[in-house]
C-alpha cells in the first residue's frame, strides 16, 4: 500500500513546491522566453507583416495601431491581411477601411480570407491591391441591418409602462418598447438607405464595378468564394500560401521574412485567457 501512495507523495511535493514558488517560477519563465526570443530573431529583420482582422468588428484600437505601424515602418515592404469577421458596426468597419486605403497607397496590401470576409469586413478589405480567398471562404454581404425587438406585450404582461419626455419628434425612433410609427419606419429606411449607398459606392470605386447596377453584388447576398470571383468581389482563389506569394511579388521581395508573433505578447494572451491553470485543479484534487 505504501509503495502505491509513493509515487502521489512525490507527485504532491512537487507539485507544492511548484505553488509555494510560483512567482518565482513564472519570472524565470518570463526571462526565458525574452532571450530565447532575442537569440532567435536578433539577426533577422521582417520585410513583410501579417494583420489580422477576426472576429466582430467593434473595437479597433489594436488593428488600427498595427497598420498604423506597418505604414511607417520603412523595413516592412508589404502586408498581408488575413480576415476571418463576420463584419460588425458600420463606422468602425469604414475607419478600417480608410486605414487599408492609406497603408496600400505606401505599400503593397493583400488580403486573404481565411473563412469570412463579410459585410462590414468585406468593407475593410476593399482597398487591398489584391484579393485572395479561400475556396471555401464566404465573401459579400453587401448591405446594411438594422433590428430591435417589439417587448410591448411582453411589459403589458408584466404590467411594466414606461414614462418618457423627449423633445424632437424621432428621439425615440428605433425603441423597442412599441411598434414604431410609419413616419419612423421612413426616417430608418431613409437612414438604412444612406448607409447601403455609402457602402455600394465605395465598393463599386475600390473593384472597379458598375455602381448604378448593384444587384449584381451588392444585394447582401453571401457569395462562395468562386462565385465572389465570377462577379468580381475577388481576384483570386488560392491558399494562405499563393497569398504570400502574391504578396512577395507584388512588394518585390527577393528574400521574404515574415514578421513573427511577439512570443511574449502569445504567451500573455494565452495566460489571460486561461480562467485557472490546470496544475491548481490537481493540487485541490490530491489534497
Amino acid at each position: 500500500m505504501n509503495f502505491i501512495k509513493q509515487p502521489f507523495i512525490w507527485i504532491a511535493a512537487i507539485l507544492g513546491y511548484i505553488q509555494n514558488h510560483f512567482k518565482a517560477m513564472l519570472f524565470i519563465l518570463l526571462l526565458v522566453l525574452i532571450f530565447g526570443s532575442i537569440g532567435e530573431d536578433k539577426l533577422e529583420t521582417p520585410n513583410l507583416a501579417i494583420i489580422k482582422i477576426e472576429g466582430e468588428i467593434t473595437k479597433i484600437d489594436e488593428i488600427l495601431e498595427n497598420i498604423d505601424k506597418a505604414q511607417k515602418d520603412t523595413h516592412i515592404k508589404g502586408v498581408l491581411l488575413h480576415v476571418d469577421s463576420p463584419g460588425g458596426a458600420l463606422a468602425p468597419s469604414i475607419e478600417l477601411s480608410m486605414a487599408v486605403k492609406r497603408l496600400s497607397s505606401h505599400k503593397p496590401v493583400v488580403a486573404y480570407a481565411a473563412g469570412s470576409m463579410t459585410s462590414g469586413s468585406y468593407y475593410a478589405s476593399i482597398w487591398s491591391n489584391y484579393i485572395i480567398a479561400n475556396p471555401g471562404a464566404f465573401i459579400g454581404s453587401i448591405g446594411v441591418l438594422f433590428q430591435a425587438p417589439n417587448v410591448a406585450e411582453l411589459a403589458k404582461k408584466l404590467g411594466i409602462s414606461e414614462q418618457i419626455i423627449t423633445a424632437g419628434e424621432y428621439k425615440q425612433m428605433g425603441t423597442f418598447t412599441r411598434e414604431w410609427t410609419p413616419k419612423e419606419k421612413g426616417a430608418l429606411k431613409e437612414l438604412i438607405d444612406d448607409a447601403y449607398a455609402l457602402f455600394v459606392k465605395d465598393v463599386s470605386e475600390a473593384r472597379g464595378l458598375d455602381a448604378n447596377n448593384p444587384k449584381e453584388f451588392a444585394n447582401a447576398k453571401v457569395f462562395i468564394a468562386g462565385k465572389a470571383l465570377h462577379v468580381k468581389l475577388i481576384d483570386e482563389i488560392g491558399s494562405i500560401n499563393e497569398a504570400k506569394e502574391k504578396l512577395e511579388t507584388l512588394a518585390n521581395v527577393k528574400a521574404p521574412i515574415w514578421e513573427k508573433p511577439d512570443k511574449m505578447d502569445k504567451w500573455m494572451k494565452r495566460l489571460e485567457s486561461s480562467s485557472q491553470l490546470p496544475i491548481f485543479n490537481l493540487m485541490g484534487y490530491l489534497k
